[in-house]
């Protein structure tokens, strides 16, 4: 198809710079709105609009493009605020699986009840200024309304649940990656049995933008494999392509980590036995018939592996703390 003019709104950090590198690989026309914080030194031949969106969007004034794609939208304002100074053909929002009312039952799909923020907060209270634990589902589901008031039957709205893969500024898949990779007796936080589920960021960005070309509105699940996937699945999997011989995952309990001041910072992934894992079973046959080509799970972990072997994971459990809470599991088990 003719290359298209497309706007990405946050595009030089993991998501949006895997998006960014799939439209110029289509041969789009990309242009980058975004703070100037991040990825000065990536894509020198695109165009770079400064602007912080909390503020002046007069950047954005007199121009046009085929196409908008949304990563770093938390609050609705900001959806708003963006309609206001844009003029877009289309509009692809980057949300989450996090929009949902928990308990979900494992296989949910799109039409699932979404969490409220009137839930935590009086009717007429404001619209919270801060993403928490508690309010990001919430607020997020303001911003995909916000969106289809301000852009209409056409909007994308693509729900996924962790994304993976190279230049993850997280590193919480990328942590268990490395970790295993090291070998030896791997400490595994709570219960194997807990629903988890992944998306490559390079195959969501590729998929977001033949959507875009093929202007495909409706919301989906960018998150793979379909249920039932466990935790446990996951750190299987993942051994089984990075392991040393002799390689062993020992799980510790919810309760014993919880009070040694464990969390799913310092254990990446982990639960914490929030219901809002119920999230991580979500039905993903929408995306996969409009063309969501994930690649195989090892596959992804082998990439992740050599791309960054020598990451460090913000904020998780160096070696020393983890030989120790092994220690302490075994002792009283």
């Amino acid at each position: 198809m003719t290359g298209m003019r497309i706007l990405i709104v946050g595009g030089t950090r993991f998501v949006g710079r895997h998006i960014t590198e799939a439209a110029l690989a289509a041969g789009h026309e990309v242009s980058l709105l975004h703070r100037g914080r991040t990825g000065a030194e990536l894509f020198p031949d695109v165009e770079r609009l400064t602007a912080d969106r909390d503020g002046d969007l007069s950047v954005l004034h007199g121009r046009s493009w085929d196409a908008t794609v949304d990563v770093s939208a938390y609050f609705p304002r900001q959806v708003t605020a963006l309609s206001g100074a844009l003029r877009t053909g289309r509009y692809a929002l980057v949300s989450t699986t996090a929009v949902y009312r928990v308990p979900v039952a494992p296989g949910f799909t799109e039409d699932a009840p979404l969490a409220e923020l009137r839930e935590l907060r009086e009717l007429d209270g404001p619209v919270p200024e801060s993403v928490t634990d508690e309010t990001y589902g919430p607020l997020k589901v303001l911003c995909e309304r916000a969106a289809a008031d301000a852009f209409g039957s056409p909007t994308l709205v693509v729900r996924p649940t962790y994304v993976i893969g190279p230049h993850d500024h997280t590193g919480r898949f990328t942590y268990w990656v490395n970790r295993i990779a090291r070998g030896g007796e791997v400490l595994a936080p709570g219960d194997p049995d807990d629903p988890i589920q992944v998306v490559d960021a390079r195959d969501l960005a590729a998929w977001i933008v033949s959507m875009v070309e093929e202007a495909r509105p409706g919301t989906f699940h960018a998150a793979t494999p379909a249920p039932p996937f466990s935790f446990g699945d996951l750190l299987e999997t993942i051994a089984a392509e990075v392991a040393p011989p002799g390689t062993t995952l020992t799980w510790a309990g919810q309760d014993f980590l919880l009070a040694e001041g464990e969390t799913g910072r310092s254990l990446p992934l982990w639960s914490e036995g929030d219901p809002l894992r119920a999230i991580n079973a979500a039905d993903p046959s929408a995306a996969l018939a409009a063309g969501l080509g994930p690649r195989p799970l090892r596959r992804s972990i082998r990439e992740v592996r050599e791309a960054e072997s020598s990451f460090s994971t913000p904020g998780a459990i160096d070696a020393g703390r983890e030989a120790e809470l092994l220690s302490r599991w075994a002792a009283r088990s």
